[in-house]
């Protein structure tokens, strides 16, 4: 089993930056791949970025790509996804999830494992 805590969601005006941070326990993180998606009302949920067990290999929705950084501690088991230059339409439940493979995916159903999610609101 694998449990992953986000944090680091609030409201923040269009132009700012946040970063979210997701906590991983219970599993060898390194060999997880580890994903960023999110989601808002009445939308299917959808991938933002995604990262290798090690950190080598890092893969962005074009929506965030230039804005957004996804990257690793493997020390501290911790994924972290920095935001800049954020915009109304970023606002959304972020969620982390992990998978038992160190390969990177886009693919929600190829993810094992889902934190509760952490609210990011881009005030316009």
């Amino acid at each position: 089993q694998v449990q992953l805590v986000e944090s680091g969601g609030e409201l923040v005006q269009a132009g700012g930056s946040l970063r979210l941070s997701c906590a991983a326990s219970g599993r060898t993180f390194s060999s997880s791949a580890m994903g960023w998606f999110r989601q808002t009302p009445g939308m299917e949920r959808e991938f933002v970025a995604a990262i290798s067990g090690r950190g080598g290999n890092t893969y962005y929705a074009d929506s965030v790509k230039g804005r957004f950084t996804i990257a690793r501690d493997n020390a501290k088991n911790t994924v972290y996804l920095q935001m800049n230059s954020l915009k109304p339409e970023d606002t959304a439940v972020y969620y982390c999830a992990a998978r038992t493979r160190t390969l990177v995916s886009s693919r929600l159903a190829e993810y094992d494992y889902w934190g509760q999610g952490t609210q990011v609101t881009v005030s316009s």
